[in-house]
């Protein structure tokens, strides 16, 4: 089954990955208007009863068991892809055991890098595809700071939330894992092949789909599934009550993992559910340190200096000068240079170096604000 050390794919397990991609549009249909726990429900099904609860016929499980496994073996690598199933040792322990867990993860990436998907050493950040300025930045933070960790950061690749964590880990030079609902040699949206490419050469890209397949609304809150169990601790950031980000992290409680969210304004609709699972007791985060605290014990020191806790170094004088008005509620040059004490035009050219290192954020009215960011990320 393996050669040089890499992970590979049994027969069986291959063929059971082409079934389900060759029944992905019968699943569509019969889901219908309820992609959620029901794509869970099928994919838990033994093959023949799978294929007839989505209207398909023997033949099609007939035709996907005469399939050579050399062959499939061939598609994979023809992708650029590798395969790994569940009777490989290097295939996640977390991801094993559930009823519904994947017979095949497909991947694109370093595969010796499975080795580091340790659950206690993994965190899944998701939230909502189109989030505020504020949620952009925590996940950015996040990944950042938990990539420097030296934990796996994983997400979905999706617009928004999930795309700014991978973003911030990569920043970090730490491991990111992005998990599709497509195959893995298909980026999705079609805005992030870049991305894509980023985390292939310096992560992995997971999919129990085969190379190939398209994504169907079915697949992304199946794929939640894997996200949830990949990891110690899932992190909703932003996103509805009826969201899958919030799929993700029930699915996360459900296997006995840690949740944890963000805190947002109250009455924002994309702060309702982290918001709604602190309520109902999700660990409040509020930058790595606080996931750190969760997984490894309270006090825990990353290895890198971009986390809480880590020596700061400061930026120059007459930058933190500037700094401690903007955090002092100076938002305006003429308030900054006032408080600061400074001429209007070197007021100007240090909120613009501010904003150059990314501590500082200017609205369309010319109103300054700290970012997320620390100054000894810059330094």
């Amino acid at each position: 089954m393996r050669s040089s050390g890499e992970p590979g794919a049994c027969d069986p397990c291959l063929r059971r990955a082409w079934l389900v991609g060759s029944l992905s549009a019968r699943i569509e249909r019969s889901l219908g208007g309820r992609p959620g726990g029901r794509a869970r429900e099928l994919l838990a099904l033994p093959d023949e009863t799978l294929a007839a609860a989505v209207g398909g016929g023997p033949e099609i499980v007939a035709q996907a068991s005469e399939r050579e496994g050399s062959r499939l073996r061939a598609a994979v690598a023809g992708a650029g892809a590798w395969a790994c199933c569940r009777h490989d040792p290097e295939f996640p322990e977390s991801v094993r055991r559930p009823a519904d867990a994947p017979r095949v993860l497909f991947g694109r990436g370093n595969p010796r890098l499975l080795g580091r998907l340790h659950s206690d050493r993994c965190v899944t950040i998701v939230g909502a595809r189109r989030p505020s300025a504020y949620g952009r930045e925590m996940a950015e933070l996040l990944g950042r700071e938990l990539g420097a960790a030296g934990l796996v950061v994983v997400s979905g690749m999706a617009l928004g939330i999930d795309s700014c964590a991978h973003a911030g880990a990569l920043d970090a030079e730490g491991l990111t894992v992005a998990v599709l609902g497509s195959g893995p040699d298909v980026p999705h949206p079609m805005r992030m092949r870049k991305l894509h490419e980023r985390i292939t050469e310096r992560g992995l890209v997971l999919s129990e789909l085969p190379p190939g397949t398209t994504p169907r609304r079915w697949t992304f809150p199946a794929r939640n599934r894997i996200m949830a169990a990949l990891s110690a601790m899932t992190v909703v950031v932003e996103g509805r009550e009826r969201s899958g980000s919030l799929i993700t992290a029930t699915l996360a409680g459900e296997g006995g993992r840690d949740v944890g969210a963000v805190p947002g304004r109250v009455g924002s609709a994309t702060a309702a559910g982290p918001n709604s699972l602190l309520h109902q007791g999700a660990h409040v985060i509020r930058g790595g340190q606080d996931v750190l605290d969760v997984l490894c014990g309270v006090g825990a020191q990353p290895r890198g200096s971009s986390v809480p806790g880590a020596p700061a170094a400061t930026v120059p004088p007459e930058l933190a000068a500037v700094l401690v008005e903007v955090d002092g509620g100076a938002a305006t040059q003429d308030e900054v240079a006032r408080g600061a004490g400074l001429d209007p035009a070197m007021a100007a050219v240090a909120l613009t170096r501010l904003e150059l290192l990314g501590l500082l954020a200017c609205d369309s009215a010319g109103r300054y604000r700290r970012t997320l960011r620390r100054a000894e990320e810059v330094a």
